[in-house]
């Protein structure tokens, strides 16, 4: 590949990637959404990982603990998770969300469809396959 295409594809997916995150964040603000983009992506991993840690979401975002400890304490307080001991790791929590924790994860999903809507508008749906196998080669590459 020649480094033409490898700096237009850096740069393609810089700001494919910030136009997209900028989207979401004018539609949680437009939504009164007042959370951050790791306590987001750290109550998504709550919502998703069954038996949830603080240690799996670390591996889940690729954020450090601390940033994910500080998320953590900050949907706590918000009320949209709860933390109990873990049943056999006495060191660790389960950490689940709330019902509250659960009606603002269908909210961001429902602002994710948007934003993802706004952004394939006019491409096939064959094309969106594409771009996924593609995008998901692409990080396996970036990850070997």
């Amino acid at each position: 590949m020649s480094e033409m295409t490898d700096a237009r594809i850096g740069d393609t997916l810089y700001r494919l990637f910030h136009t997209y995150r900028r989207a979401l964040l004018e539609a949680h603000a437009h939504s009164k959404i007042a959370l951050g983009v790791s306590q987001v992506r750290t109550l998504k991993s709550v919502g998703a990982l069954p038996d949830c840690t603080a240690q799996a979401i670390v591996g889940r975002t690729l954020l450090d603990k601390a940033q994910i400890t500080r998320a953590l304490n900050d949907l706590e307080r918000a009320g949209l998770i709860e933390k109990r001991s873990h049943p056999s790791d006495g060191r660790s929590s389960v950490i689940t969300p709330t019902a509250a924790g659960k009606r603002m994860l269908r909210r961001l999903h429902e602002l994710e469809t948007q934003a993802g809507a706004r952004m394939a508008a006019g491409l096939a749906p064959d094309e969106l396959a594409q771009f996924v196998r593609l995008a998901n080669r692409m990080l396996d590459n970036l990850q070997e």
